[in-house]
């Protein structure tokens, strides 16, 4: 079998999304990685194997999803994991009891619940700092800070950090830079470039793009690191079943596609939102009035497919927009090829409700899709008409 990472040196994002990773099946020439839906392979003697053993330490269909994965960030390794919360939680268990870890004051709910109801009660610190401001940053380094985590752009207030900066700020410290890149894909961003030590990414979102998979995927350059995360992928098991690597495998190559789409699709769903009587306010980092556009401008390739909005009416008037959309499904999650609609605060980010992360009770998230983005409009005017908005 060819080596899987020959023909994929130097190459543009968009033929890497389809190439990376993926090889002729050696037995039949099969174009496509087969699903290997097994648990345990024949050994040709007492410890001897090709590779695989079982498939909770190696499985080949999972194999070719971290290399793909790898190459798309730019980085030396990946694993897989069977959700982006697992992947989040293998990887803090390089942190040790005693240790500090500065975590972004804006990120996914399921993050902040991690850290605060279950990490925080096996000796480890945390302190949210708005990760946008270097200073901060700078302000809330201890001599025991291990890492710093952020999401850019951040869930739901999509606000952006520097990543070179605040890499550069970690690593004098001593300490580790991680990313959550799920908002933007490897597509539109790559950390490890900047600086940062860890990726990760829900590959059930904008990765895998079609809501018909869970998965979650570190990706690094350190080798010894990333050995000891292999051991702990292996001991603890959160891994991805191989019909989940499949279809993410899958999805992966459409994704420069869908990331372009997404991206056209949200400008002009957000300045339609600005531009609608009944908008108070909208987040959007591809839009002038977003506070760090000129960094996303820098950093990123394009803005993205996620907007957020508060309206003048407040949140009554956001529960019937909710409500009444109809081509934006009511659904946590994103980055899928439909639109979706939520309300943060009592959905996605409901474990931060009583915390210094607590997000406004009106504010609405859209993950903005690849339909024609007429439709989107018209259906969002429509919902907003419906909330006592002009249509």
């Amino acid at each position: 079998m060819h080596n899987p990472k020959s023909k994929i040196q130097n190459l543009k994002f968009e033929t890497l999304a389809v190439h990376a990773g993926v090889e002729p099946d050696p037995a039949t020439g099969a174009v496509m990685t087969p699903i290997y839906q097994t648990s345990t392979y024949a050994q040709a003697d007492v410890g001897r194997h090709q590779g695989y053993d079982y498939s909770r330490t190696d499985n080949p269909t999972r194999t070719a999803l971290q290399t793909a994965m790898a190459a798309l960030e730019g980085g030396r390794h990946a694993l897989a994991f069977s959700s982006g919360m697992a992947a989040i939680d293998t990887l803090l268990r390089l942190v040790r009891p005693g240790d500090h870890v500065i975590c972004g004051n804006d990120v996914y709910g399921g993050t902040f619940r991690l850290f605060d109801k279950v990490l925080g009660h096996y000796g480890l610190a945390f302190s949210y700092v708005d990760t946008s401001n270097l200073a901060a940053v700078q302000a809330a380094l201890r001599p025991n800070t291990k890492l710093v985590w952020l999401e850019t752009p951040t869930n739901p207030m999509l606000r952006l950090t520097d990543i070179a900066a605040v890499a550069a700020v970690a690593h004098q410290a001593g300490a580790w830079l991680g990313v959550d890149n799920t908002f933007a894909s490897p597509a539109l961003q790559r950390p490890l470039e900047l600086g940062a030590d860890f990726v990760i990414h829900s590959t059930t979102k904008y990765i895998g793009g079609h809501s018909d998979v869970v998965g979650g995927v570190i990706i690094l350059n350190d080798t010894s690191i990333y050995e000891t995360l292999k051991f702990l992928q292996n001991a603890i098991g959160a891994v991805p079943g191989p019909v989940d690597c499949f279809l993410t495998l899958r999805g992966i190559k459409t994704l420069a596609l869908r990331m372009e789409a997404h991206c056209r699709n949200a400008t002009q769903v957000a300045q339609f939102l600005a531009d609608h009587p009944a908008v108070a306010e909208v987040i959007y980092p591809g839009l002038d009035s977003h506070p760090q556009h000129e960094l996303a401008r820098r950093q990123m390739k394009g803005p993205g497919g996620m907007v957020s909005f508060l309206l003048h009416a407040g949140e009554a008037a956001a529960w019937v927009v909710a409500r009444e959309t109809q081509l934006f499904t009511l659904a946590e999650s994103l980055g899928g090829v439909e639109s979706l609609i939520e309300l943060p605060a009592p959905m996605t980010h409901a474990s931060v409700a009583d915390s210094p992360l607590a997000v406004d009770a009106g504010l609405v998230r859209l993950s903005v899709g690849i339909e024609n983005v007429q439709d989107l409009i018209a259906d969002l005017a429509q919902a907003l008409k419906a909330a006592g908005g002009a249509g």
